[in-house]
């Protein structure tokens, strides 16, 4: 299930970045960062009839492409900004990553994190070194408790997508995946809030113009998808889904964004991202969390036109819980 965007849209607003923003986004968090490999697979092209090149960032530091953005985030801030520190909201990947970028500035976080957090992750915050408050699992519960910190610390609010320095260091993946990789047909990325797929299409767009840009959503939280065909930000859907990294709402600056530089959005559903997770661990030997999989599950099940395409894939977390496997149950 697809939708193709139409590219007649408002200019995107003024606080996105542009792609000379990615490229001092790159330069100022190389020296903090892994440069990610980027995997084939014979067998996965021969499945596919395409050629598949898989950007790596489930082994990016803290396990999530998160860790650029975080990193260009807390190191754009002057030193003024940064001594109080900064708080953020985040039930998982971004708030280890404002965590650990905050620790290696040497300034404190305080991350807001919603009583359901799974624990691992909440742990692994406080191995980075930040400072958890709890609050209830919803969107008004996690603003006032940010305001409160902020108000109490005055520390810096870095959110977790709605924010240009954010979308600027995600950009920087898809940057250098087009550097190894520069002939590539089409780009995929997992959409949430947007800030991947954002910062990925600026990138993209103007490093090959002719690329399409194509955004991964589950079928079970296709709120993006809903956005870009009505044309207005529409609310999250309210099923459950595998890939819970998935289940933001794009903000107006993601969404103007969005609207001016992505081609398509594409749908999959639960069982589908679960059988692309064992694949994915079958053919590359990669464990990839179900969100960070959403990308692969749409060319491995041929959501889009693939073949005889070069198609880069952006792998974007690998945070599972090795004691939960969920692809034990998938079949191909």
């Amino acid at each position: 299930m697809t939708i193709t965007q139409n590219q007649q849209s408002p200019a995107t607003i003024a606080t996105a970045p542009d792609f000379a923003a990615i490229r001092s986004a790159h330069a100022r968090i190389r020296p903090h960062i892994h440069r990610t490999p980027v995997f084939t697979s014979e067998s996965l092209d021969a499945m596919t009839g395409a050629h598949l090149f898989f950007k790596c960032e489930n082994l990016q530091k803290t396990g999530s492409f998160k860790f650029r953005g975080a990193t260009n985030a807390v190191f754009s801030l002057t030193d003024a900004e940064a001594k109080l520190g900064v708080v953020t909201q985040s039930s998982g990947n971004h708030a280890g990553a404002i965590a650990l970028a905050a620790r290696r500035r040497g300034i404190p976080a305080w991350i807001v994190m919603p009583s359901t957090a799974p624990r691992a992750k909440r742990q692994a915050v406080e191995s980075y070194g930040g400072r958890v408050t709890e609050c209830e699992h919803n969107v008004a519960s996690r603003d006032a408790a940010c305001k409160a910190l902020q108000e109490k610390t005055g520390a810096v609010l870095i959110h977790p997508y709605n924010n240009p320095h954010v979308i600027a260091g995600q950009g920087t993946a898809a940057l250098e995946l087009l550097e190894d990789v520069p002939d590539l047909d089409i780009i995929v990325t997992p959409v949430s809030g947007g800030g991947l797929l954002s910062g990925t299409s600026i990138a993209a767009k103007t490093m090959r113009p002719q690329i399409r840009v194509v955004g991964a959503e589950p079928k079970n939280a296709d709120d993006a998808y809903r956005s870009l065909a009505s044309c207005k930000i529409e609310p999250a859907a309210k099923t459950e889904t595998i890939a819970d990294g998935l289940r933001a709402t794009l903000c107006p600056l993601t969404f103007s964004i969005l609207r001016e530089h992505v081609d398509e959005i594409a749908l999959v559903t639960e069982e589908e991202i679960l059988a692309a997770m064992r694949i994915l661990w079958e053919r590359l030997k990669l464990i990839v969390e179900p969100s960070g999989t959403v990308s692969a599950a749409i060319a491995i099940h041929k959501k889009f036109a693939v073949e005889g395409k070069r198609i880069g894939i952006i792998l974007s977390g690998g945070n599972l819980d090795l004691d939960q496997i969920p692809f034990a149950r998938a079949t191909q």
